[in-house]
């Protein structure tokens, strides 16, 4: 039997609801087998420099309302510095993204198996034995309980 593997696009599908988008087959099949997998992403914050610049902005400002004369200048630098060092530390916003997978077997009418990946759909629920249909779209394949 044929065994390929497709991975559907993880955070969402990529067409909005009521927007026609061109099919390029569909088969049916029935699911042999359901596994949930869970894949995490590391995501980095690329908005670091600006949370910088404002950190050493306001830091400025604040430093700017002590002192007078040659005092208040200095005030402001050190402000400034303070905020921009205080908001590269903690602006580092790096978190990660909890991806919930689900990865069927199918096999299709033509005798033939398929794997796919997608994302997991509460409101559609899949077990071993339901009759799917495998859509296939420009770039990826979903899923769907056969209608």
């Amino acid at each position: 039997m044929l065994l390929m593997a497709t991975v559907s696009t993880l955070a969402s599908a990529a067409y909005d609801r009521n927007q026609a988008v061109p099919v390029e087959k569909v088969v049916y099949g029935q699911v042999e087998s359901i596994k949930h997998v869970t894949q995490t992403q590391l995501v980095e914050d690329r908005n670091l420099g600006w949370k910088t610049f404002g950190g050493a902005l306001i830091g400025g400002v604040v430093g700017h309302q002590f002192g007078g004369g040659s005092g208040q200048d200095v005030a402001t630098v050190l402000g400034a510095l303070l905020g921009g060092a205080a908001a590269n530390q903690y602006g580092n916003s790096t978190r990660t993204l909890e991806y919930k997978l689900i990865e069927m077997m199918i096999n299709l009418d033509d005798g033939t198996q398929v794997m796919v990946i997608q994302d997991l759909d509460p409101g559609m629920s899949f077990v071993a034995g339901d009759e799917v249909r495998v859509v296939y779209l420009k770039g990826y394949v979903r899923v769907d309980i056969a209608m």
